[in-house]
């Protein structure tokens, strides 16, 4: 499993650098980042970037179901990794205090905060699945480095 993981993050990062390579628009850049992941990506039930804008992280590019529009700082999973400034993996998200349900068949969710290349937050990219425990290191790893490829900072 581990294995077809990492290949399929290679492809994806992969593809996402050709797609992105001297683009300088972000909502671009989001827009191709989550096409290919929720279309590659086993597992990837609602893949978005939810923006940092006045303070609040407002929904950006995505593909899924409706998610929610606008998420305060420090609230939920996306709020939290935002405010720690840190990638958040939650196996279980009934089990994370405060989490916002805008689907609920989310079982398991993963955040990554990203930063521009002055370091400032721009946004967090959060994943869903319909399965629990679906998120681990490696996928973490992999949107890591694809998100640090495209925007620049870490």
């Amino acid at each position: 499993m581990s294995f077809e993981k990492e290949r399929s993050y290679q492809r994806c990062r992969d593809r996402i650098g050709t797609l992105c390579d001297g683009d300088d628009d972000e909502i671009a850049k989001m827009a191709s980042v989550v096409g290919v992941l929720h279309n590659e990506m086993k597992d990837f039930f609602w893949t978005g970037f939810y923006r940092v804008v006045g303070g609040r992280l407002v929904i950006g590019p995505y593909q899924g179901t409706v998610g929610c529009l606008r998420i305060e700082i420090g609230k939920g999973v996306c709020g939290t990794a935002a405010a720690m400034g840190e990638t958040q993996v939650v196996a279980d998200v009934h089990d994370f205090p405060g989490h916002i349900a805008c689907d609920e068949r989310s079982q398991s969710e993963i955040v990554v905060p990203v930063r521009d290349e002055s370091g400032e937050l721009i946004a967090v990219l959060d994943v869903d699945s319909a399965k629990m425990g679906a998120f681990d290191e490696l996928d973490q790893k992999g949107l890591e480095e694809i998100l640090t490829l495209v925007f620049g900072g870490r």
